[in-house]
Order: structure tokens, then sequence, then C-alpha cells
């Protein structure tokens, strides 16, 4: 095996850490500013009779991009021979184009560039996304991989805190999308100048029918990674059930008079709830060396969550869900990636493997959008929607349990 390839023993720098959550934090900021806050302004501002379906279009079209580009950009990542290694050149690639996505967004006045908008960002968003994931179990040994993790989680919560609170502070939704890029290009260039990436000294010939083929791995012959995917699948479904219209849900049944506003109070509320646990939670799962039992708690605790904002649709209910969501879900982003990074079936195929994982965090938005839009409108609103949530988000916590190797 070459370096790149081989199970990595020396324990990573607190600087690096911060450098590899930074640039996970910029992806994310780029993703959940626009998608709490700025993509549904503007469906409002583009078609306000038909707000709804314009969110969820746009949104869905996007996450089904994301589907495809995260094992792909893995796949190509895993099999990159520059100098600089085999992820850094994506980080750098995905960033300048999620960039233009975003100022594509900007400037969009119609459904269409919209669309288009979205689409760039997350095609290269997915790009950078693919190769910073795929660092983690590339350096970082098994016996660290709770505590990184754990600081790895934070950068999705801060993201959503750094993403929404650009779209709310900077003036106009043009401004917003133009902050989100300019914050996105800013924070790979730590981990660009300190990587730690190492290149891949030989490359497997590339056989196309092998290639593709590879995308699928067999439930039957890697059981714990396809019970992994399904449990990944199903967690993040009800949390997009949960989440996706959360702008509308403080509008239209809470009654909140500025709802964006209220989405950044949520955000942060959350936000804190996710950093007390996250690291916390992933530095204890390292020192007794448990991982299932954390996970299935931590989507029990995000099921009560979705109840309470079922049955509660109040500004105080909103709160407690906040705290409540946030507290879960720390827990479940530190471990789960742990877990998830031990069930990985090779070393040569890390990032393609991660994408393949990473289907089961963009899938559910493609599917959340077309199951919330009907239920929201036509069979029951919110209640219902968050019960469902709440439903899907449990079945996945109990079925954590069915992976064997890890304990």
């Amino acid at each position: 095996m070459t370096t790149a390839l081989a199970e990595p023993a020396v324990p990573v720098r607190g600087r690096w850490t911060a450098a590899v959550v930074l640039a996970n934090v910029g992806v994310f900021a780029a993703w959940l500013g626009p998608l709490q806050v700025l993509l549904a302004q503007q469906s409002e501002a583009i078609a306000p009779g038909n707000k709804e379906f314009v969110f969820g279009l746009v949104t869905g079209i996007g996450a089904a991009v994301s589907v495809v580009a995260n094992p792909i950009f893995g796949a190509v990542s895993d099999r990159t021979t520059a100098r600089r290694g085999r992820r850094a050149p994506w980080v750098f690639a995905g960033a300048v184009g999620g960039a233009v996505g975003l100022l594509v967004l900007s400037g969009s006045d119609a459904v269409l560039w919209m669309l288009v908008g979205w689409c760039v960002v997350q095609l290269f968003g997915n790009a950078l996304l693919a190769a910073i994931t795929a660092v983690v179990p590339d350096l970082v040994p098994t016996t660290q991989r709770g505590v990184v993790g754990g600081w790895v989680a934070l950068a999705q919560t801060l993201g959503a805190l750094v993403g929404v609170g650009l779209a709310t502070v900077v003036g106009g939704v043009g401004g917003g999308y133009i902050a989100c890029a300019a914050f996105l290009l800013i924070s790979v260039v730590p981990y660009l100048l300190r990587s730690g990436d190492q290149a891949l000294t030989e490359r497997t010939p590339l056989v196309w029918p092998e290639f593709w083929k590879g995308f699928w791995i067999s439930p039957r012959r890697y059981p714990d990674f396809g019970w992994a995917w399904l449990t990944r699948f199903l967690l993040n479904l009800g949390n997009g059930l949960g989440t996706l219209y959360l702008f509308y849900y403080l509008q239209d049944a809470v009654g909140h008079s500025d709802p964006d506003v209220g989405v950044l109070v949520l955000t942060a509320i959350y936000s804190l709830c996710v950093v007390l646990t996250a690291v916390t939670s992933g530095a204890w799962s390292d020192r007794v060396g448990r991982r299932k039992v954390f996970v299935t708690g931590s989507g029990v605790v995000m099921a009560v969550a979705a109840g309470v904002l079922a049955v509660w649709p109040t500004w105080p209910g909103a709160i407690v869900g906040a705290v409540i969501l946030g507290t879960g879900f720390g827990v479940y982003l530190s471990v789960d990636f742990a877990l998830l990074t031990e069930v990985l079936p090779s070393a040569r195929d890390r990032a393609k493997d991660l994408g393949v994982i990473n289907i089961a965090n963009s899938l559910p938005q493609v599917l959340a959008p077309a199951v919330a839009a009907p239920v929201v409108k036509y069979a029951g609103g919110y209640p219902v929607l968050y019960g469902l949530a709440a439903a899907v988000t449990l079945l996945g916590a109990v079925l954590v349990r069915q992976i064997r190797s890890v304990s």
C-alpha cells in the first residue's frame, strides 16, 4: 500500500482539525443559508402564490444533483494523483465552483436561473464535501475519530448559523448570496495551506464497467455498511421533513411576525445545544469504545423534538423543539460519523464509499419536498408533517441496532 492508503496511526493536531472544520463550515454555510432563508425568500418574491412548489422544485432538483455528484466526485478524488494529494485539488475546485453558483443565484429573477444557480452550488459543493469528508479516515486514527467527528459535526451546525446569519444580517437576497460565496472561498484557505494530504503514487487502470459497478456496495457482502446507509437515510429523511419548511412553519403555523429572524434565533439556540453535546459525546464514545447506543439514543431524542413541533405550534414550542433537536442532533452527528468510518469496505475507495453514504444525506432532500408539500397543503398540515418526521426518525434509531461489527 502507498502511504495514502495506509491505516492512519499518528494523531492529528488541533490546528489541522480546525482547518478541516472551517472548510466544512464554509460549504454548509453555502448550502444552509440559502436553504433556510434565501431560497424561501426568493421563491416567494418570484412566485408569491406558489412559493411552496417553487421552493420544493428548486431544492429537490438540486438535491438530485447532490445524490449523483457526491459519490462520483468521491470516486474521482480516490483516483487523483496530483502532487498536492488526492483531496486538496477538489476542495479548491469545489469552493470556486460553489461560489460561482451562489453569484448566479444572487442575480436570479426567474425560476430557471434559480435552478441553474442552485444546481451549480450543489454540484461543486459536493466535490468539496466528498474530498473534505474523506480526509478523516485518510489521516485520523480510529481512536481519535469520535473527538474529531464531534468537531466536524459542529461544522454543519456552525455552517447553518453562519449561513443564516449572513442571509439575515446582510441586506437583501442578493447580498446574502454574495456574502455566503465570499465566506466559502475564505473558509478553505487554512486547509489548503496545511492539508497534510498524501499523494497517491499508483493508480489502478480505469475500467469503466468496473468503475460504475463500484457504486453498488452489496448489503449481503457488507451488511453493516448497508444498515449504516439505511439508518442514516431514515434519520436524515426525518430531519429533512422536520426542517425543510421551517421558514413557512414559523410564518403560517406559528404566526411569527418576522420569520427570517425567527429562523436565525432558532438556529442559534439549536447550534448552542449541538455544540454542548457533539464534542463531549464524541470523546465519551471514544473513551468507552461504543457507538450504537449513542446513535440510537440521539435518534429517540430527535423524534421527541419533532413531536413537540407537531403538537405545540407556538413560538415557545418552537424554542423547546430547537433545544431538544440540537441536543439529539449533536450526539448523532459526531458519533454516527465515527461509526460510518469503521464500516467502510476499502481503504482504496474511502471517498467513493463515503460518497455512497452521503447519498443517504442528499436523497432525503429529494424526497422530503415531494412528501412535505402535499402533506402541508392537503393531508393535515404541519402537525401531520412533524408527526411523520418523528416516526421516520424513530425507525432509523431502532434499526441502528442491526449493525454488528461496531459495538
